[in-house]
């Protein structure tokens, strides 16, 4: 197995004073890596490595800077048996290769691209990397570039194989682990990925944990082994963190500030301590021997993966510190009443007790529960509210980084009091600071109205606080029309209460924990339910509206099912608010268009809220609603070209409810229904469904005609009288387009006769479509989807139509998918389809003599392929073999698809079988 090759930076071209090449000899959170000097003036930099002894190489890696990036890194090996040279000039390398890296911009330049190239096995006892360019950003104003990381996997050399040649290297290939494709390595440690992220120390308790699973399975020690596994999964996400806290005591450093250099490096300390302790990691090890209790069943490995004591935060460990400096004084106050016993416990005490504190919390993991919420009666009790926390930020205007977001969260626990035994909680208050400048400026009016106390716990960071805070401003909101009702003159105008709650409720909806999103969205219920209705004045509520919209939609795309779920329920009750009904400001927001980028989870949601308000509100005629025909068929038909189908339905579903209304319209929008489009299988379903409504409306107006116009067709008899049937009358008039009828309910006899010859023309145009769609004449019966496959004759057992579904989309060896837009549709059509509907049609070109669309990059090496000949007269070229398809066409493409030998081109025959 290939494991990290070591080695030594011994030459490079340039390299910058605070950023050396020596910086790649190590890996870990914490180093600079390698960086080149200051407007240099070089295109090219040379870096040459230099391994501890000769080594067999498989796989180079590289991981970039996220914005200091060379255009591209070329791959030189040098191989010398007796390691003679230090720096050999480069004629005694030999060229690997090189790599290309992106620019970064789609990451706007916060990524590491990591690069693994696999190499045919080389002997080789020098690397030369050579990086030339430099991608032009407006964070390298230098043309500065730098390598994070340089990684090497391979095998060392035997003292024998060294001196034989390099002919059977050529036919050796990497150690591929089976199970997943990859380089096999000798421990997941070996890994640029892995050893660039973890604490040090941490990978070096991995390596032994992995040499003692081996070691396990081996002697069948299985239990073991799954404990090692287990263990080795959970030290990975510690070391993780572990690695955050160490580039946070760096930047501490680099900054100068000792004091916050100090506290991270002792909550390493305890952090890993505690880890180690709570995972067993010592016991795991068996240094003294085999354990039985290893073997055995506990109960941090009795389920899946162990859970993590909490982190210690900057205060906790301020607190322990403090602890171990009280610790000394009172055992010398107690020295100083009693006499020295040496043997005492007391004395032995006193001595580690500095030491001892520092791993306070590690201690109280042990004792104390792991809940970390606390019951609300206990929080206003404790007799440590008054305590404040001892760890303050100097300039809070300055910008926080995600270290300090994440450490200087409040996590209640329990503490130890320092005078008895006694338990005592901490208050969480300790951690709700007042308002900075900045945020009582933000929240001036919520203040005004609600009073600082409510304010602050929305901005306090104990989430406990934040829910408090929110069921406070529904109580508020519920209990407002009593005062509005007394009449009390100092009472803020409803307005003004409407606005502020808008202001915190902004900030709510955006609060990532799972119960204060939910108790944000029950308050935003009420305000626009309860309190709105019949007191705020409509340009207010349209202020409130486009405050809060934008944020619950971008939940409604959330990952989690419950959260998306909230979110549209909310948004929906927004839209069945009166007041915004009648302003019409969520509808316009749901029904724009929907592009093929956008996220599956964001595009479903918006489309089935439109859909809950198409069925709940109606379509409206009003331009602005949002709700109009023409607002909703943009939608739909945006929509059914989505990637995800699970969208594309939706957006079908949509197009149908307006097809009920105005058919004319969503058919002036899609393809012409032709027998080319219909070949398209998301067409031909949505074709066959307005069929299906337009032989309803034909039914509907043959019903209904008798009414209109008197016509019966028992005697032939025409006359005149009142209309008695609204629906009838509403259809024909879309049908004729308002011919022949008249505002006092009467229809003519010309009106009739130019139904009469409509009616004809719709038939004869409906069964033409079906007949052209099908591959012969079927019945309207027949036409709809069944179980059987229309192309292929496929069939099924059940009626679940989704099979048939996914008989077109995988298996249907009449059916392809387009290379370009994933698109289902004929093999006959993709040609066409490539140069005339597709996507990046404007990629593709026919080629003049086989008539086959050819990719305009790839032109003339199609011209030079031998399949590219004369069509012979009569015939159709086939995309998938390159044969040609004598007619009949359609004979000739069932014979060309389904026989028993079929298309050799086609990959959907052994689909068919394995569907069979």
């Amino acid at each position: 197995m290939a494991k990290k090759i070591p080695f030594n930076v011994v030459f490079a071209s340039d390299e910058d004073a605070s950023f050396p090449a020596s910086e790649l000899n190590t890996h870990g959170p914490t180093v600079h890596g390698w960086r080149s000097a200051v407007d240099s003036g070089a295109s090219t930099h040379d870096i040459i490595l230099r391994f501890h002894q000769p080594a067999k190489i498989y796989r180079i890696q590289l991981l970039a800077h996220q914005y200091l990036i060379p255009e591209k890194v070329e791959l030189w090996l040098h191989y010398s048996p007796k390691s003679i040279p230090s720096t050999p000039s480069s004629q005694y390398f030999d060229f690997l290769g090189f790599v290309a890296l992106a620019d970064n911009a789609n990451t706007n330049y916060k990524s590491r691209e990591l690069q693994s190239v696999t190499v045919n096995p080389r002997r080789g006892t020098h690397l030369k990397l050579r990086l030339i360019g430099a991608h032009c950003n407006e964070f390298n104003a230098s043309q500065q570039i730098a390598l994070m990381a340089v990684n090497v996997l391979g095998e060392d050399l035997e003292s024998a194989a060294i001196n034989d040649g390099d002919e059977h290297l050529a036919s050796e290939t990497p150690p591929i682990d089976t199970a997943t494709g990859e380089l096999a390595l000798a421990s997941v440690c070996d890994d640029l990925l892995f050893s660039m992220y973890v604490e040090e120390s941490i990978v070096q308790h991995i390596r032994e944990l992995e040499q003692c699973k081996l070691k396990a399975v081996s002697s069948e020690r299985f239990e073991y082994a799954r404990k090692l596994k287990l263990c080795m999964t959970a030290l990975r996400t510690a070391g993780e963190r572990l690695g955050r806290y160490a580039l946070a005591k760096r930047q501490a450093v680099q900054q100068e500030d000792f004091s916050a250099a100090k506290l991270r490096k002792e909550q390493i300390e305890m952090y890993r301590t505690c880890v180690l302790k709570e995972l067993q990691v010592h016991q795991l090890l068996e240094t003294d021997g085999a354990l039985s209790q290893n073997d055995q069943s506990c109960e941090i490995y009795a389920g899946g993966k162990p859970s993590l004591p909490p982190a210690p935060s900057l205060q906790d460990v301020a607190h322990a510190l403090a602890e171990a400096a009280i610790s000394p004084k009172r055992a010398s106050a107690q020295r100083d009443k009693s006499p020295i016993d040496v043997s005492s416990n007391d004395v032995v005490s006193a001595v580690v007790a500095p030491a001892a504190a520092l791993h306070l919390l590690a201690k109280s993991h042990d004792e104390l529960p792991q809940s970390p919420r606390l019951p609300m009666a206990s929080r206003h009790s404790s007799p440590m509210s008054s305590r404040q926390g001892s760890l303050r930020r100097r300039n809070k205007s300055a910008p926080r980084n995600s270290y300090e977001d994440y450490e200087e969260r409040a996590i209640p626990t329990l503490r130890q009091e320092c005078q008895g035994n006694a338990l005592l909680e901490a208050d969480p208050n300790r951690s709700r600071s007042r308002l900075n400048d900045r945020e009582r400026r933000q929240a001036a009016l919520p203040i005004l109205v609600f009073g600082s106390e409510l304010v602050e716990q929305f901005y306090s960071r104990q989430f406990q606080d934040r829910e408090d805070g929110l069921l406070r401003l529904r109580n508020f909101l519920k209990e407002r029309e009593k005062v509005e009702a007394e009449g009390n003159e100092h009472a803020a105008s409803p307005n003004k209460v409407a606005r502020s709650a808008a202001l915190l409720l902004h900030r709510a909806v955006r609060d990532a924990v799972y119960s204060v999103f939910s108790q944000a969205t029950e308050t935003v219920r009420v305000l626009f339910l309860e309190y709105v209705p019949g007191r705020v004045s409509p340009n207010e509520v349209a202020r409130c509206v486009d405050r809060l919209l934008p944020e619950l939609l971008a939940k409604s795309g959330d990952p989690s099912a419950r959260l998306h779920t909230l979110a549209q329920h909310t948004i929906l009750s927004i839209a069945a608010c009166p007041q915004v009904a009648e302003q019409h400001l969520v509808a316009p927001a749901l029904s724009r268009s929907v592009g093929s980028g956008t996220h599956q989870r964001l595009a479903m949601s918006r489309l089935q809220m439109l859909e809950q308000l198409v069925h709940t509100q109606g379509i409206s005629s009003d331009k602005h609603s949002g709700l109009t025909c023409r607002a909703l068929s943009d939608c739909g038909c945006s929509g059914i070209h989505h990637p995800a189908e699970p969208v594309r339905k939706v957006a079908e579903r949509i197009l149908l409810l307006v097809y009920k209304v105005n058919p004319r319209l969503v058919r002036k929008q899609l393809p012409p229904d032709d027998d080319i489009t219909r070949r398209n299988l998301l067409y031909r379903q949505l074709f066959t469904e307005f069929d299906k409504l337009d032989l309803e409306r034909k039914q509907e107006l043959l019903e209904g005609s008798k009414y209109v116009d008197g016509y019966n067709p028992s005697n032939g008899a025409d006359f005149m009288q009142p209309s008695t049937s609204t629906d009838a009358s509403r259809i024909l008039k879309s049908m004729n387009g308002g011919a022949g009828a008249t505002d006092n309910g009467y229809v003519s006899c010309n009106g009739k006769q130019q139904y009469n010859e409509q009616l004809k023309r719709s038939m004869q145009s409906a069964s033409n479509s079906r007949k052209g769609s099908a591959t012969n004449s079927e019945s309207t019966e027949e036409a709809t989807p069944k179980t059987n496959c229309p192309f292929c004759g496929w069939c099924c057992s059940g009626s679940d139509a989704s099979q048939l579904d996914r008989h077109y989309w995988k298996a249907c060896p009449f059916l392809t998918k387009c290379p370009q837009c994933s698109q289902v549709l004929e093999v006959a059509a993709l040609n066409y389809h490539l140069t005339t509907e597709c996507e990046a049609k404007e990629s593709y070109v026919v080629c003049t003599r086989c008539t086959e669309s050819v990719h305009k990059q790839l032109y003339e090496l199609h011209q030079m392929e031998d399949f590219c000949r004369e069509l012979q007269t009569g015939a159709a070229r086939c995309p998938l073999c390159h044969d040609d398809v004598h007619l009949p066409l359609d004979g000739g493409w069932k014979l060309h698809l389904l026989s028993a030998g079929g298309c050799p081109g086609n990959i959907r025959k052994r689909n068919l079988k394995k569907a069979n």
